[in-house]
């Protein structure tokens, strides 16, 4: 039997619709749900400009409430349990196999273990079945396999970026690097695997999620975290990644246009360091939303997206509440390509 051809479409090509998973006091955000919703009700107010919300919540009229002068008329609700809130990471991986829009509903398992996700492994699954996604949309289990959202950049034609320390965890699916790029180019339709093996945040649950670190802008710029204070914990690790991305090669034999994001200026919750980054950025269409944290670096960070996106608006979203989680804007969404949601 002929293996089926598989696109894994880039962040940046045209989308029918962006999934928010909310939180609600169930959820690690009990204690301060009145300082993260407004972020999530930002995110929604742009989003809902521009394509369909897909919002999976504990509570719909709740939700409703919460969302105040924001029109419905582009939002899905869709009602059930969940643990948390990090829909890039239990959210379904779309593809087009042979053509025809495709699912992939991969486990999520709390980033190696670490936090409870019996739920929310399940959204992908409740979500096809109360029939979200267009009719033509199929739906491919591939529970027997964990990966989450946060750790891949796809380039829309066979190019993946991603790290290492995720990758290739032993609490997540326990392979050797040539036994992850195997799968990964049969699953995913690859040709070409990027490794970042170096580059850190302090604070990040995710085991260095590429979403945080560097970024696939188009197939030949990648915008990543440039981290110049020296006496920064980070220094090393970064100097180190942003020679691996001087190193790689497009398809073309070419190298990337590397545009530098600033590292953001340390943010602490508890006297512990977390993970603020410019990186966690969302594409949607015509826009990109942009995590800001009440730093001067912000207008340096939208400054230089800009020049990796010059044809779309930048716009700035305090994730200052976010982060306390330890995730930012990215790790809150996922997308879905064109002629996925109706």
């Amino acid at each position: 039997m002929t293996s089926p051809q598989i696109i894994f479409p880039a962040e940046w090509a045209p989308q029918s619709a962006v999934q928010l998973t909310w939180p609600h006091e169930n959820t690690d955000w009990c204690d301060m749900l009145d300082e993260v919703i407004p972020c999530f009700v930002n995110i929604a107010r742009e989003v809902t400009r521009r394509q369909k919300l897909i919002i999976v919540c504990h509570d719909i009229n709740e939700v409703k409430l919460q969302l105040g002068e924001i029109s419905l008329d582009n939002i899905i609700f869709r009602q059930m349990e969940t643990n948390d809130t990090w829909a890039r990471d239990h959210g379904a991986i779309s593809v087009l196999m042979d053509g025809k829009p495709t699912i992939l509903d991969f486990t999520f398992n709390g980033w190696g273990m670490k936090f409870a996700a019996n739920h929310d492994n399940q959204i992908t699954k409740k979500l096809y079945a109360t029939n979200v996604f267009a009719p033509e949309v199929k739906y491919e289990n591939r529970l027997r396999f964990v990966l989450e959202g946060g750790s891949l950049e796809s380039d829309g034609k066979g190019v993946l970026l991603t790290t290492s320390e995720c990758l290739l965890s032993e609490n997540r699916n326990n392979m050797s690097r040539e036994e992850m790029e195997q799968y990964l180019k049969e699953n995913l339709g690859l040709h070409t695997i990027h490794w970042l093996d170096h580059g850190y945040l302090a604070g990040d649950d995710t085991d260095s999620h590429v979403d945080t670190l560097a970024r696939l802008c188009s197939e030949s710029v990648i915008a990543y975290v440039k981290c110049d204070d020296t006496t920064d914990e980070h220094y090393s690790a970064l100097k180190k990644m942003e020679e691996e991305l001087l190193q790689l090669r497009q398809t073309n034999g070419q190298p990337y246009e590397l545009i530098a994001l600033p590292m953001a200026d340390a943010v602490y919750c508890e006297e512990e360091r977390i993970p603020a980054t410019y990186a966690n950025f969302l594409i949607i269409n015509g826009a990109v939303l942009l995590p800001t944290y009440d730093s001067p670096k912000d207008a340096i960070a939208i400054s230089q997206l800009q020049k990796a996106f010059p044809d779309r608006e930048i716009i700035g979203i305090n994730c200052l509440s976010l982060i306390k989680q330890h995730g930012s804007l990215h790790c809150v969404t996922m997308q879905y390509p064109a002629g996925f949601v109706l």
